[in-house]
């Protein structure tokens, strides 16, 4: 059971309706974690404010963006973002066998890619620490410095939502990704 209740575009806080109302929009209908963000409008508007710097300031292209999300929220155990971004990954172009081996950690279709989401998973589950090993990939792989500081910011933000949902408890309202109990 969740520990906050989920908010409407009609009951929420007027600080949070605004944005609120865009996500809802965006994804067609207020999903449970942008309802319980809604109660202490500054934690939806942070999560917004991340999401629309990453939109105006990001590098990455869709896919990439779901497959670091999909890393994240694995390494993280977080049900609800690897359903959510398994489904947004399939809208982005991944096949629901490559979601679930982007979660697995045994990617292998594009090395270069595979060598960003190391990064993304040692960040994770190393708070922040990256070894020299798997830095080293990643730049031999053809990743920038710019691409690399960036990547922090996609990781960033999907352990923002990752806590928040085992935080809050948040209950699943999309379909739940193969291979998760």
């Amino acid at each position: 059971m969740p520990r906050i209740p989920v908010h409407t575009v009609d009951n929420a806080p007027e600080a949070a309706r605004e944005t609120l109302r865009a996500l809802e929009k965006k994804f067609g209908m207020v999903l449970n974690i942008h309802g319980e963000m809604a109660h202490a409008p500054i934690v939806l508007a942070a999560y917004h404010g991340i999401n629309q710097a990453i939109a105006d300031h990001g590098s990455f292209d869709a896919r990439t963006r779901e497959a670091i999300a999909l890393t994240v929220g694995a390494a993280n155990d977080c049900a609800y973002c690897q359903s959510a971004h398994t489904a947004a990954g399939r809208a982005a172009g991944w096949s629901l066998d490559e979601t679930v081996d982007i979660r697995s950690g045994t990617f292998t279709a594009d090395p270069r890619l595979g060598a960003l989401l190391a990064v993304a998973r040692e960040i994770t589950a190393d708070k922040g620490e990256v070894s020299a090993a798997t830095w080293e990939a990643a730049r031999q792989a053809g990743w920038g410095e710019a691409e690399l500081a960036e990547l922090y910011t996609h990781v960033v933000v999907n352990m923002f939502t990752n806590y928040f949902n085992h935080y809050a408890q948040t209950e699943l309202d999309l379909p739940k990704a193969p291979g998760l109990d």
